[in-house]
């Protein structure tokens, strides 16, 4: 993974603190389960408002891409990526505007991340929800389900 991320030019951020009360990420059996990772740089939210009208779904695909950097970030805190197996199920959820229909589209930016840094364990099962609001009026949260590796064998790049 961490040649994936290099060759791509990314490095994995600090875990994004909780907002409330629960865990970025707790593992249970052969699984971690991270909580909705926001479109967090730096401690900072990155944007604000509804897709379709604040944003555009070019702006939306980028940030839930850095959703999902910051899920690999909250999957490193739990785990040593050695044992990650593959991404199993991603749920993004799209704050929009009266209207906004392409969700999938804004999704794809998490989706093709997961791709490009760990290929095939990097498919998944998804689901891509429009909402009419999101913590801290973000207009994208993504969460996700690892599946850890008990073979010993490493699947990543």
């Amino acid at each position: 993974m961490k040649p994936a991320l290099e060759r791509l030019g990314l490095t994995l951020p600090e875990v994004v603190p909780p907002v409330a009360t629960y865990q970025p990420a707790v593992r249970s059996g052969n699984y971690i389960y991270v909580s909705g990772q926001l479109p967090v740089s730096d401690g900072q939210i990155v944007a604000t408002g509804k897709v379709g009208a604040e944003i555009d779904v070019d702006q939306a695909y980028d940030l839930a891409r850095l959703c999902a950097i910051n899920g690999l970030a909250a999957i490193a805190s739990v785990v040593d990526f050695a044992e990650v197996k593959s991404i199993v199920k991603v749920t993004g959820f799209v704050a929009s505007a009266p209207g906004f229909n392409a969700q999938p589209k804004v999704i794809n930016g998490a989706s093709e991340l997961f791709g490009e840094v760990m290929g095939e364990a990097g498919k998944h099962a998804r689901s891509a929800v429009g909402v009419s609001e999101l913590p801290l009026n973000v207009p994208v949260e993504v969460d996700l389900i690892a599946e850890l590796n008990v073979s010993g064998t490493t699947y990543l790049a």
